[in-house]
This record gives C-alpha cells, sequence and structure tokens, in this order.
C-alpha cells in the first residue's frame, strides 16, 4: 500500500511519456526488484540485465538512432531516474546505468568513426561502458589530476590512477581524464580518452562499500597504456568543459534517482506503521508518527517539484546557464538531503524491522552517502552554485 500519487502534469509530461514510465515500471518490477536482495548479498548482478535493458528500449534513450539509440529528451532521462529507483537499489542503478556518463561525452564530441566503435555495442546491452574521472589525491577537485597521456606517434602512453569507479572492473570502454600537456596547471591541458577494457598496462582492484554492494567500484591503474590517438574526445588539451557538462547532466538525474529512492523509504514506512500495531494502535494512527510521514512527503515534493522545473528550463532553453548549473548543483544537495531524511525516519519508524538487511529503507541508508558525495559533494555543490550565482 502507497500514498496515492499525483498525477502527471500535462506540461512536463506528454502521453508518450507516460507509456515509456509504464513500460519501465513493468520492466523494473519485473526483472530487477524481486532479485535486488539476492544480488546485493552476491556483490554483482548478472551481465544478461544490461541485453534487457537495452531489449526494452531503456538503454539508449537520449543516443542518435544510428548508433542505436532511440529519441528521447530530458523528461525521458527523469522517468528513467525514477523509476530505476523504485527497486530500492542505488548499486544496480548505477553499474546497469554506467553508460549513461560515459557515453555521452563520445556522443557530444567523439568522431563518427569513434562513436559507431563504442555506441552501438554498449548501447544493445553487448558492452560495459564507464566514466573514469576521480583520482586517489583529487577527489571532486577534477582540475588537480594527475593521469598523463603523453603522445608517441599514433598512440597516447597514459600512466597514473582512478578510484571510485563505477563498473570499472567490468568496463569494456572507459572514458578516462587524463593530462594531454604536462606542463600545464589546473582546468588546461585536460583531455578525454576511450581505453578499451583490454588494454596491457591495465590493473583493475575491486573495492569494497558500504553501500551499493551489488555495483562493482574499483581502482584502476594504468601503466603505459597505449591508446590510439583517435580515441581522443573533442579537441586535445580542450577536455574539461565537456567533463563539466557531463557533470552537471549526472547531478540533474542523481537528484531524481535521490527523492525516488526517498519515496520509497516513505512507502515501506507507511506500509509498516499501517500494518505495525503497539498497545492496542496502528503506528499510523499515532500523531507523531503521522508527522513523521508528512515531513517525508514534504521534502520529496519539494525535491522533485525543483526537479521538473529545473527540467523544463534545460528542455526548453530558459534562463541564463550559469543560473541554471547553480540550480542544478542547489537541486543536488536537496534531493539527497531528502532522501538521508527519509532514509533515517523510515527506519525509525521500522525500528528494529528497519536495522535488517533485506528492508528497503536499510539498503537505501546505506547508499545515502554515495549520493551526497558521488558526483560533486554537498559541499562543492553549495560553492559551486554560490559561485554561479555571485556570492
Amino acid at each position: 500500500m502507497s500514498l496515492p500519487e499525483l498525477p502527471p502534469l500535462s506540461h512536463y509530461f506528454s502521453p508518450e511519456h507516460e507509456a515509456f514510465r509504464a513500460s519501465l515500471r513493468s520492466f523494473v518490477a519485473r526483472e530487477i526488484t524481486p532479485f535486488v536482495n539476492d544480488w546485493d548479498e552476491a556483490e554483482t548482478f548478472p551481465l544478461s540485465l544490461y541485453k534487457k535493458a537495452a531489449d526494452m528500449g531503456a538503454s539508449g534513450v537520449g543516443f542518435a538512432e544510428e548508433f542505436g539509440g532511440t529519441p528521447g529528451d530530458v523528461f525521458h532521462k527523469i522517468i528513467l531516474a525514477e523509476e530505476y529507483a523504485r527497486c530500492g537499489s542505488g548499486g544496480v542503478q548505477a553499474s546497469l546505468n554506467s553508460h549513461t556518463i560515459g557515453l555521452p561525452p563520445i556522443a557530444v564530441a567523439g568522431s563518427h568513426a569513434l562513436k559507431q566503435r563504442v555506441l552501438p555495442s554498449v548501447l544493445k546491452g553487448d558492452k560495459v561502458a564507464a566514466l573514469a574521472i576521480t583520482e586517489p589525491g583529487g577527489g571532486s577537485d577534477v582540475a588537480a589530476l594527475q593521469t598523463t597521456a603523453v603522445r608517441e606517434g599514433d598512440h597516447y602512453l597514459v600512466n597514473g590512477e582512478k578510484t571510485f569507479i563505477t563498473s570499472g572492473m567490468r568496463a569494456d570502454f572507459i572514458t578516462i581524464a587524463v593530462r594531454t600537456d604536462t606542463n600545464s596547471q589546473g582546468a588546461n591541458g585536460i583531455s578525454l580518452l576511450v581505453l578499451e577494457g583490454d588494454t596491457p598496462g591495465l590493473h583493475r582492484s575491486p573495492l569494497k562499500k558500504m553501500g551499493w554492494w551489488c555495483s562493482d567500484t574499483a581502482h584502476l591503474r594504468f601503466e603505459n597504456c597505449r591508446v590510439p590517438v583517435s580515441h581522443l574526445v573533442g579537441e586535445e588539451h580542450h577536455g574539461f568543459k565537456l567533463i563539466m557538462a557531463n557533470f552537471n547532466n549526472e547531478r540533474l538525474f542523481m537528484a531524481a534517482q535521490a527523492y525516488g529512492f526517498a519515496q520509497v523509504c516513505l512507502e515501506e514506512a507507511l506500509d509498516w506503521a499501517r500494518q505495525r500495531h503497539t498497545f492496542g494502535q496502528a503506528l499510523s494512527e499515532r500523531q507523531v508518527v503521522r508527522h513523521k510521514l508528512m515531513d517525508m512527503q514534504m521534502r520529496i515534493d519539494t525535491a522533485r517539484s525543483t526537479v521538473h522545473e529545473l527540467a523544463y528550463r534545460i528542455e526548453h532553453q530558459l534562463g541564463d546557464p550559469a543560473q541554471l548549473v547553480a540550480r542544478i548543483a542547489m537541486a543536488k544537495v536537496l534531493a539527497t538531503q531528502a532522501m538521508q531524511f527519509c532514509a533515517d525516519q523510515a527506519l525509525q519508524i521500522l525500528g528494529g524491522m528497519g536495522y535488517m538487511r533485506g528492508t528497503r529503507s536499510e539498503r537505501i541508508y546505506r547508499e545515502v552517502k554515495v549520493m551526497m558525495i558521488g558526483g560533486g559533494s554537498e559541499e562543492i555543490m553549495k560553492d559551486l552554485a554560490a559561485r554561479q550565482l555571485g556570492i
């Protein structure tokens, strides 16, 4: 049993959007949700899921049809984030959709030959793509990256390390940020390259995590990895803008995922409150519990409304770009704080049962922090927003 949903607003979601939502919701309920506990305990999920997601039309949304994509706008991607969150497992959506952060720079700035080599096989679910930006010594400070790519003839020689890389263990294509101008500092001289998973000199180590257990997360080390110059994405030394644009997209959809997970916590808490009786009364009949549930709903509605309005502005190119960047950053903070609050309150309502592995809220509680840190930490987001707004 769950709270009734508000009807979709016509100026945000068309009948085509809602048909896609219904199809995706059915797919998640059938192919993912029943298995997330087992996959979490196994710390993996089947490779076959990539193919299933591709076959139902989820993986290629927003990518060019020429390369196996399907037409879609910002709201199709918002639906993807919201509906995948319904399974209650961030680990599944993180690795299953790692191509949504690994492929966009290629789709935007890669050569036609590079697009043809990478995109079709990933969008069909036959290959896995990942993005490798973060380094052990840099964290959210992308401009401080130390991995180098020195050109030698028709190849770059790549040396360095990346860490916390989603799908890093199983990825066939890894879009990596490197410093191609070793005499430069900061954002200057940074490029993007596509490194293939079987490249000699690539070493991968799995990382153990607090949450997202079924998502493989890797530490990558590059020792004289030879990457063809043809695998350069965009212009040499000018990759930083591509990275930042990619982050803005990622942050918006992380915000949608976050309030989606918060909704899962609310629904589980409400279910429990209606069924659980103490001292002859259902928990849901107690004012203190009802207030907790309404506090959760208010935060979810606020985050959802903010993201939908932002998506509308982005889709219709309304507003100053710097203002939109600031509000995307703020939306990520708002939504992940809602997720944190709702996960905490859900566990409080569930009591001892909420502390047991197997409840959706317990899993989401463990996954809150990666959402507040990944894609740009809360502190970085607030500072970025302040700079963009001239504060």
